[in-house]
């Protein structure tokens, strides 16, 4: 048995908002084509088809959805890919993710997520000041209060979602405000996404963030979440959650923790399949899922050069205590999680010096936290 996951670009990198710091514009404005468009019928057919071709009865699948903006591609689109997934013969158990700004959700929307199980990304950058910072409309408005809507849609319908958050380099300067909007919001799992620069960039932007600024906002938040969380109050962030796992589990759950690559199979709205999501780039085109199963596209020469190049590892990863788990890290976050450019200072290791010799009692609060759910869930 096997579990396979799979991102999709539905609208390509089309988008309703304009974020400052949106790494995806950046990425498809190196193309020679910017914007595929929405995925037409015939590509969607042959590609559930395609995706199908490798798997087995028993096997699991995960279909996440991104952009750009994916809601764009319509309801319509994503009910017919619902249908297409129903109609396969494999007894496949299938699993459906959607990140998104959160701009055109309704309650038709809504109903539709919650009949087939989607797991929403929503975007908020905490407090309205910093999300109105950089997350605007195409008229230059924040867009703060219509996310707020939208999350107040999902609480109503009991839908699952997290909330992902930008973290730039002004809001790495406030973890506990940030920690207090997760409280108030009633917010359960969040990810902090590390806010990168353009790709080629010759000068750094003000909002990328460094990894001075990410080791001090993250031995902050980690203060206050194991305070609440041996207060018996969980909050899941997805950084701390991968890190318990990984040193306490040897367990690895993202991509790039320890230095290694895997292929994501990210299908753009041609049909173009890439290695990553941050690699959406002509030059790493894998094939065209129309054309090829996933076992094939995986054989190519440019998924094993992908795989094969790995991050330049510094001088002071040599004598790192942690270097058997972190293995130089993901390559596209180097600059703002790891290693400065004087190679003097990792925020990775800062991060873990903290997080480590505590892990006996994260381990320890967890599980009575667990062991207070299942008494509730009996009562």
């Amino acid at each position: 048995m096997k579990h396979i996951s799979i991102l999709i670009k539905p609208a390509s990198a089309q988008c309703n908002i304009r974020c400052k710091y949106c790494f995806y514009a950046d990425i498809s404005s190196l193309r020679d084509v910017r914007s595929y468009g929405k995925m037409k019928n015939e590509t969607t057919e042959k590609m559930i088809a395609n995706i199908y071709l490798d798997l087995a009865d028993g096997d699991e699948l995960t279909l996440a959805f991104q952009g750009g903006e994916p809601t764009l591609a319509g309801l319509a689109y994503f009910e017919r890919l619902v249908k297409l997934v129903e109609q396969q013969s494999k007894r496949v158990t299938v699993h459906y993710a959607i990140q998104t700004n959160g701009m055109v959700i309704n309650e038709r929307w809504c109903r539709f997520l919650k009949r087939h199980d989607f797991l929403v990304g929503l975007s908020i950058d905490g407090s309205s000041t910093y999300h109105d910072l950089n997350r605007l409309d195409t008229k230059g408005r924040g867009t703060y209060h219509r996310v707020l809507i939208t999350k107040k849609l999902f609480d109503e319908f009991q839908i699952d979602y997290n909330v992902l958050c930008v973290l730039t380099n002004q809001l790495a300067k406030e973890a506990k405000k940030v920690f207090r909007f997760l409280q108030d919001q009633q917010i359960h799992f969040v990810q902090l996404i590390p806010c990168l620069d353009e790709l080629h960039a010759d000068e750094k932007s003000s909002y990328v963030l460094s990894p001075q600024r990410f080791a001090s906002f993250y031995q902050q938040l980690f203060k206050l979440w194991l305070k609440e969380l041996e207060n018996g109050k969980y909050i899941s962030i997805k950084l701390f959650d991968d890190l318990v796992y990984l040193f306490a589990n040897k367990q690895v759950n993202a991509c790039g923790l320890i230095g290694n690559c895997q292929i994501q199979y990210v299908i753009e709205a041609d049909g173009s399949v890439y290695p990553c999501d941050f690699y959406v780039l002509d030059e790493y085109r894998m094939g065209f899922i129309q054309d090829k199963g996933l076992k094939e596209l995986f054989q190519q020469t440019i998924t094993r050069d992908f795989l094969c190049e790995k991050p330049k590892i510094s001088s002071l990863c040599l004598n790192c205590p942690f270097k058997h788990y972190c293995g130089g890290g993901c390559k596209r976050m180097k600059d703002v999680i790891y290693v400065d450019e004087q190679y003097e200072f990792c925020g990775y290791q800062m991060l873990l010096n903290t997080l480590v010799p505590k892990l006996p009692a994260i381990i320890d609060s967890l599980e009575q936290f667990k062991h207070q759910q299942r008494l509730i869930k009996k009562g």
